[in-house]
């Protein structure tokens, strides 16, 4: 996110893609855009990442390494559909208890459809929610996650700050989000399939080449990992790193709350 003030010091600005528009006009305007895509979201995703989403997905999940002998509470933002919850749920074998939260009622009715098919909605619950005002008690969850979610957060810090807020001294905060290419050549032609294939392919698919144009732009206004990297210091959490996925085509940022 981008933030300004006007010359009367009265309004913010927020990045929607690489549009600017007024703080308080960003939060619609995402939603919007998910709701179009969230029956086809896995299908975007395959867009956005040729198909490496559930890899990268199985590398966070990996990176986290949720207990199978002791019970285990997770909270997952921005997940509406439950992919990551799902994943945490499986790796635990039963054990872990997942909340997702998600401000798009949309993505979460999918989420719920998906639980109850793969026999998951015990273990899954779904919550409307803001990811900068989590319904939540402090120091309730193990591990907050979020993937390919935060970058369309109008504040992003002060939904760090709500992830540090919601774990227990001793919590994992994971975030999985398209990052900055630091191969060369990879990074132009990541370039040219991101801005010419991806919008093409949902026009002929999803029939919105309008929404997967945002997504795109909203990847390239999104902090590079160092710089991402110390919001997450500033938001509190310690042992910040990072991990990058397919050449920085994606990152993995871990930190934990002392």
């Amino acid at each position: 996110m981008t933030t300004e003030t006007s010359a009367n010091g009265s309004r913010e600005r927020a990045s929607f893609g690489f549009a600017d528009v007024d703080l308080g006009a960003k939060q619609g305007m995402v939603d919007a855009v998910f709701h179009k895509v969230a029956s086809r979201y896995d299908l975007m995703n395959d867009f956005m990442s040729a198909g490496l989403h559930r890899v990268w997905k199985d590398a966070m999940v990996s990176w986290l390494a949720p207990p199978s002998g002791r019970d285990f509470e997770g909270l997952d933002v921005a997940g509406g559909t439950g992919d990551i919850a799902f994943r945490i749920v499986e790796r635990s074998r039963g054990r872990a208890r997942e909340i997702v939260c998600d401000i798009n009622a949309s993505m979460l009715e999918v989420g719920r459809e998906r639980a109850r098919k793969r026999h998951l909605d015990g273990n899954v619950e779904f919550i409307e929610g803001n990811a900068e005002e989590l319904p939540f008690a402090s120091g309730r969850f193990d591990a907050y996650t979020i993937a390919f979610g935060i970058r369309n957060v109008p504040r992003i810090d002060e939904a760090l700050k709500e992830a540090y807020r919601v774990l227990k001294p001793g919590g994992r905060f994971l975030c999985l989000e398209f990052s900055a290419v630091d191969v060369p050549v990879l990074d132009k032609i990541y370039d040219l399939y991101s801005f010419h294939a991806i919008p093409a392919m949902g026009g002929v698919v999803a029939g919105d080449k309008d929404s997967y144009r945002y997504l795109v732009e909203s990847i390239r206004r999104f902090p590079h990992q160092e710089r991402f990297a110390e919001m997450i210091r500033r938001a509190g959490f310690a042992r910040v790193e990072y991990r990058n996925l397919t050449g920085g085509i994606a990152a993995i940022h871990s930190g934990w709350k002392i």
